[in-house]
């Protein structure tokens, strides 16, 4: 039997954060995805959608925790503990938005370090390495290419691609813990 709440709870997972850095992106009249990061957007002083993207994404970071608190615990410790680690850096990147400079880069930096350990984790606990490898060598890769190469020049393009390499296993995962495992 699937659970609704726990299937809605996952879906708002990933869609208020992307809706809410959508609607940012589309209210700016100045964001350009292959010049910005996807943190301009919340820049609290520079940007005027930054309640929009920001709210946005700490919302998402409670979602996750919630949802990984309520339902994956009961599914798997290692992947509950990494989501919750992501909730809590993704948390931290809206609440240290771009004004706080090089703290924001280090939050940042470990919101995309968490989602690389959930790649792994996923791997370790269902003991699925092909897709999860892929994922992980095509997100180390567009970073390495905006990092080492400057394309594209803003770091939003290898955000996104980050963001939803991750999408396919978030969703076998909901669905394993929505069917089995939510209480």
């Amino acid at each position: 039997m699937v659970s609704k709440k726990c299937v809605i709870l996952a879906v708002l997972v990933y869609i208020t954060p992307l809706t809410a850095i959508a609607i940012a992106a589309g209210l700016s009249g100045w964001f350009d995805l292959l010049r910005n990061a996807l943190s301009d957007l919340g820049h609290a002083t520079r940007s005027s959608v930054a309640p929009i993207f920001n709210l946005g994404l700490y919302m998402g970071s409670f979602l996750l925790a919630l949802f990984a608190l309520k339902y994956s615990a009961n599914c798997s410790k290692l992947i509950t503990y990494l989501l919750l680690l992501s909730a809590f850096c993704l948390g931290l990147v809206a609440v240290f938005d771009e004004v706080y400079g090089l703290l924001h880069f280090w939050v940042s930096v470990a919101f995309f370090i968490s989602v690389a350990a959930l790649l792994i984790g996923y791997s370790i606990e269902f003991h699925s390495y092909v897709y999860p490898v892929a994922a992980l060598a095509a997100g180390v890769a567009s970073w390495i290419t905006h990092l080492a190469y400057r394309v594209p020049r803003g770091a939003a393009v290898p955000e996104l691609i980050s963001i939803f390499l991750t999408l396919p296993l978030y969703l076998r995962y909901v669905t394993l813990v929505c069917r089995n495992c939510c209480k």
